[in-house]
C-alpha cells in the first residue's frame, strides 16, 4: 500500500479524540433536540405537551379505571390535568433502588406501563416517552398522586427532581393523578397556550370516548367569547353526537348518518365511525387512533375507504347499476363529513408526533368491521341506499367527464408536440377512466424497475439524473437553460409561474419517487423546491405526492413486512416480530427492488402509501413556508447553517410539512 495515502493533512483547528465524544444522559437529549420528540418548538409543539398529558389520563379512562378528567388553565401559562384513575405507582422501583416509580416515570425515557400490554390494552400516550418529555421541557412540574388513601407529591424543574417524593396527606375517597406544568421559556420562548385550542382539545377527547366526563376550567383573565370559565363535556353518543353537532341544520343526501361501533375479533380493539354526506359541502375528515389525532390518516383510513367503496359497488351490482363498478374511494369520500376512531394494541405511527397511522393490520380490521354494517345501512332502507348511490354516481360522472376532457387535451398535446416530449419519458396510454400518474424517479436503474412495475395504462415514468438544480438559489436564465427542468416542464405540459395552466396538466398525480436514504431525501427536497417556486398552483391543487418506498424487508416465520426506516424497523421487531428470529434485507435503492416488490410496496394504489404535499390556505402560513424555503434552499448559506445548528432535530419534519 502506498505511503502517499497516509500523508499528514493540515490541522483542522480542533482535536478529535475521546474528549470530543459527548454522552447525553437522562432527559438532556430532549432539551438539546426537542424537535426529535415533539416535532419542533412552535405553537403546535407547545400544545403537543398538553395532548401528551391528557392522553395519559384518557388511557386510564379507556382502560376502564377513570371516568372523570379535569383540565385547568391558569395564568402564567400553567396547565393542570387531573384524572380519577389508579394513580401513578409511588412505591420504590425494583430496578432503581432509592427511587420511586413515579420519579422513574418522570425522569427516564422509555419507562412506563405501556410496553408489556399488562397495564393498558390500548394506549395513546407516547409509550413511556410522553410525560418525561413534558417534564424535560417544563420549567416547573408538580405531580400529585392519590393512591391507597394517601396523597404523595414531587416537584421537578427542567426534568430534574427538586426533592424526593413525599407524602402530603391522607384521603379516604380520592384517587388518581394530577400533573401541573409550565412550559419552559428557554425552549418555547414567549409562546403561550391558546385557551381556545385547549378547550377544543378537551371537547374532542370527550367525543372519542363516550364513558368519560371531561371538565374544563379557565382563569378569569383568559376567558373569551369562545372560551368559557367552566364547561363539562360528556357525550353518550360518542362520534355520532359530534357529527350531528358538526352538520347542524345542513341538508344531507340521507337523513340518517352512517354511524356505529364494533369490537374487533380476538380482543384486538375496536372501531367507531360516523359519516354523513351533506349537500354542497367540501367535506372534512377526522382520524384518531387510541384517542390521538392522526391528521394525515393512514392504514385505518384505508380500511374505511375500502369498506365504503366496496359496499357501494356491491349495492350497485345488487340494484342493477352496472356503472357502479367504476366508483372510486374519492367518489365516495369527497364532500363527506367523516370521523373514524380506532383502538388497537401496539399502534405504529409514521413519526414521534403520530400524524399518520402505519399499523398494517388496521386496514383489514377496520374494513372487515365496517363493511358488514355499511351493507346493512344501504340494504335495510333501499330508498336511502339508492339516494346515496345516486349522489356518488353523479360525482363519479363528473370525475369521468373531467378525466375525458383532460385526456383529450393530453393526447392532443402529445400528438402536437410529440417530438418535444422528453426523450426519457415513458408515457402511459391513458386508455382507462382511472387517474393518470407520472412518477419522477432517480436514475436509469430505478427507472427500469419502475417501468416494469407500472400499470402501462395509467402510470408514466420519467427518470432524472440525480440532483436537479436548486431553483431557489439559481437565476432565471440558469433555470431556463437547465435540461432536467426543461424535461420536467415539458412532461407536465402545464407551464410555469404566470403561464401555469391547470387544464393543460397532463397527469392527475405527480409522484416523487426517490430512494429511502439521505440522497433520496435531498433529491426530493430539490424537487419540492422546484414545484413550490415554479408551479405553486400544482401543489396547492393537490397534484404533488411523495412515494414511500421501504428501506427494509423483514421476514419471520415466512411472514414478510416492509419497514420505511430504522425507527419503523425497530417498531416491527419490538412489536409484531417480538421474540422471533428476523431475517433483514436492506434495499440500497429502488433499482435493487425487483419489479414485483416495487409494485407492491410503492406503486400499486391498492397497497402503497403516498404522502400528499400541500400548501397552507392562510396567507400568513404561506409566508412562513416561503421564509423556511428561503432559509433552507436560498442563496445565503449562513441562514441554512444557522437553521441547522439551532434546529437540527426538526429539519426533516419541517421540509416534509412544507
Amino acid at each position: 500500500m502506498s505511503d502517499d495515502l497516509f500523508q499528514t493533512l493540515p490541522a483542522s483547528g480542533g482535536d478529535y479524540d475521546s474528549s470530543a465524544i459527548e454522552v447525553l444522559e437522562g432527559l438532556e437529549p430532549v432539551r438539546r433536540r426537542p424537535g426529535m420528540y415533539i416535532g419542533g418548538t412552535d405553537e403546535r409543539a407547545l400544545h403537543h405537551l398538553a395532548a401528551e398529558v391528557l392522553d395519559n389520563s384518557m388511557d386510564e379512562a379507556v382502560a376502564g379505571h377513570a371516568n372523570r378528567i379535569e383540565m385547568m388553565l391558569d395564568e402564567g401559562n400553567r396547565l393542570t390535568i387531573t384524572d380519577n384513575g389508579r394513580g401513578m405507582p409511588v412505591d420504590e422501583h425494583p430496578k432503581f433502588p432509592g427511587k420511586s416509580t413515579l420519579e422513574v416515570i418522570m425522569t427516564t425515557l422509555h419507562s412506563g406501563g405501556k410496553f408489556s400490554g399488562k397495564a393498558y390494552a390500548t394506549s395513546g400516550g407516547l409509550h413511556g416517552v410522553g410525560v418525561s418529555v413534558v417534564n424535560a421541557l417544563s420549567s416547573h412540574t408538580r405531580v400529585e398522586v392519590a393512591r391507597n388513601k394517601e396523597v404523595h407529591a414531587q416537584e421537578f424543574s427542567r426534568g430534574n427532581p427538586q426533592g424526593p417524593l413525599h407524602k402530603v396527606g391522607d384521603t379516604p375517597n380520592r384517587r388518581g393523578t394530577s400533573v401541573t406544568f409550565v412550559p419552559d421559556t428557554q425552549i418555547f420562548g414567549d409562546r403561550a397556550f391558546k385557551p381556545k385550542r385547549l378547550f377544543q382539545l378537551a371537547r374532542s377527547k370527550a367525543y372519542l370516548y363516550a364513558g368519560v366526563e371531561i371538565r374544563w376550567k379557565c382563569a378569569a383573565a383568559l376567558v373569551s367569547d369562545d372560551v368559557p370559565a367552566e364547561a363539562v363535556f360528556q357525550f353518550p353518543g360518542g362520534l355520532a353526537d359530534h357529527l350531528r353537532e358538526q352538520i347542524g341544520a345542513r341538508e344531507c343526501v340521507t337523513a340518517d348518518f352512517f354511524t356505529g361501533r364494533q369490537d374487533f375479533a380476538d380482543d384486538q380493539g375496536r372501531v367507531e365511525w360516523a359519516v354523513a354526506w351533506p349537500l354542497w359541502s367540501d367535506g372534512s375528515t377526522s382520524w384518531y387512533c387510541n384517542t390521538v389525532p392522526t391528521p394525515d390518516g393512514g392504514t385505518h383510513e384505508a380500511g374505511l375507504r375500502g369498506a365504503l367503496t366496496k359496499g357501494l359497488r356491491a349495492f350497485g351490482e345488487l340494484t342493477g347499476v352496472k356503472k357502479a363498478k367504476d366508483i372510486t374511494a374519492d367518489d365516495v369520500m369527497t364532500g363527506a363529513e367523516i370521523m373514524l376512531s380506532v383502538f388497537i394494541r401496539d399502534p405504529q405511527f409514521q413519526s414521534q408526533t403520530k400524524d399518520r397511522l402505519t399499523s398494517p393490520e388496521a386496514t383489514r380490521l377496520v374494513e372487515n368491521a365496517v363493511r358488514d354494517h355499511f351493507d346493512h345501512f344501504l340494504a335495510d332502507n333501499m330508498d336511502r341506499g339508492r339516494a346515496l348511490l345516486g349522489s356518488v354516481m353523479e360525482r363519479m360522472d363528473e370525475r369521468l367527464k373531467r378525466k375525458q376532457e383532460r385526456e383529450i387535451k393530453r393526447k392532443t398535446a402529445t400528438n402536437a408536440k410529440k417530438l418535444r416530449l422528453p426523450g426519457k419519458l415513458t408515457d402511459c396510454s391513458g386508455e382507462t377512466d382511472a387517474e393518470t400518474e407520472l412518477f419522477i424517479v432517480e436514475g436509469d436503474s430505478a427507472g427500469g424497475s419502475a417501468k416494469q412495475a407500472r400499470n402501462r395504462k395509467t402510470q408514466a415514468i420519467l427518470p432524472i439524473r440525480g440532483k436537479i438544480l436548486n431553483v431557489a438559489s439559481a437565476s432565471a436564465d440558469k433555470i431556463r437553460a437547465n435540461s432536467e427542468i426543461a424535461d420536467l416542464t415539458l412532461a407536465f405540459g402545464c407551464g410555469t409561474r404566470k403561464d401555469y395552466d391547470e387544464e393543460a396538466l397532463r397527469y392527475d398525480k405527480i409522484v416523487i419517487m426517490t430512494d429511502a436514504d439521505v440522497d433520496g431525501a435531498h433529491i426530493a427536497t430539490l424537487l419540492m423546491t422546484f414545484f413550490f417556486q415554479e408551479m405553486p398552483e400544482l401543489v396547492r391543487n393537490g397534484h404533488l405526492y411523495l412515494a414511500q418506498p421501504p428501506l427494509y424487508r423483514l421476514t419471520a416465520n415466512k411472514e414478510s413486512i416492509y419497514a420505511r426506516d430504522d425507527a419503523h424497523r425497530a417498531e416491527i421487531e419490538a412489536g409484531l416480530f417480538k421474540g422471533k428470529k428476523v431475517e433483514v434485507s436492506r434495499f440500497k435503492g429502488l433499482g435493487e427492488m425487483n419489479p414485483a416488490q416495487l409494485r407492491e410496496t410503492t406503486m400499486d394504489p391498492a397497497s402503497r402509501t403516498l404522502t400528499r404535499i400541500t400548501l397552507p390556505a392562510e396567507h400568513q402560513d404561506r409566508h412562513a413556508v416561503k421564509e423556511l424555503v428561503d432559509q433552507l434552499m436560498g442563496r445565503n448559506p449562513e441562514h441554512r447553517f444557522n437553521f441547522i445548528q439551532n434546529r437540527a432535530g426538526e429539519v426533516d419534519r419541517d421540509l416534509i410539512d412544507a
